[in-house]
């Protein structure tokens, strides 16, 4: 369960140039862009399809959902198929509820807010080039879509590699892909994203239903690969 967190928050919220992107200077035109663009939001909702591709099975799960995120740091990740889970983000923790289960995690928000992770970075609260060697990663399938490849300059075991997929008219992410060291990856694809849409204060609250089994890890001792370095 701790790494399927740590597979979804990795993504979250694991979201005017021209989309071919060849020269250094024009990838850190559309880093710089990106970066704008997320510094002036202040929340989103959006759509989005997952899929978790697990290399050595070459089983693919797939997944469809919404989101929600505001600053500085609240996310609602809500899976509805193909079993309804809800990930949250509130101002003091994390929680991990799976209802079909009657079952709830709850973990400490400290998990959320490493810098390097890549919920800060499709967030705007971390700077690309800070933590990522980032190239472009341009293929003729892309489309419009600018497509940019991002090496960690410390990577972990839970991220070696990442690319983002942008908009050139609106400099947002429409899709992420994460790779870990054993080569399974973590792709998602927003649809519909509605840039500072009114989101209220209670859709980032959180109370576990009657009859949920509550496991509480917010005191666990968590190792130097955190939750949310994938």
């Amino acid at each position: 369960m701790f790494r399927i967190l740590r597979t979804v928050l990795c993504v979250l919220l694991l979201m005017g140039v021209s989309p071919a992107v060849h020269a250094a200077q024009d990838v850190e035109t559309v880093v710089a862009k990106v970066q704008a663009a997320y510094a002036d939001m202040q929340s989103f909702r959006a759509e989005f399809s997952q899929e978790l591709f697990q290399r050595d099975s070459g089983i693919a799960q797939k997944r469809n959902g919404s989101i929600a995120f505001k600053r500085p740091l609240l996310v609602r990740w809500e899976t509805a198929a193909p079993h309804a889970e809800l990930l949250m983000v509130t101002d003091k923790e994390i929680w991990n509820h799976l209802p079909d289960e009657e079952l709830a995690y709850r973990y400490s928000r400290a998990l959320a807010e490493d810098s390097r992770s890549l919920i800060q970075v499709i967030t705007g609260q971390s700077a690309l080039t800070r933590d990522f060697d980032v190239e472009s990663a341009q293929e003729q399938s892309d489309g419009d879509l600018i497509h940019l490849l991002l090496f960690p300059k410390e990577p972990t075991t839970e991220l070696t590699e990442a690319q983002l997929w942008i908009d050139p008219a609106t400099s947002l992410i429409r899709r992420a892909m994460v790779m870990d060291f054993y080569g399974n990856t973590n792709t998602v694809e927003l649809r519909d994203l509605r840039k500072n849409a009114s989101i209220p204060a209670s859709e980032f609250t959180f109370t576990p239903p009657a009859g949920t089994e509550v496991e509480d890890h917010t005191e666990a001792v968590h190792p130097a690969e955190r939750a949310l370095k994938n």
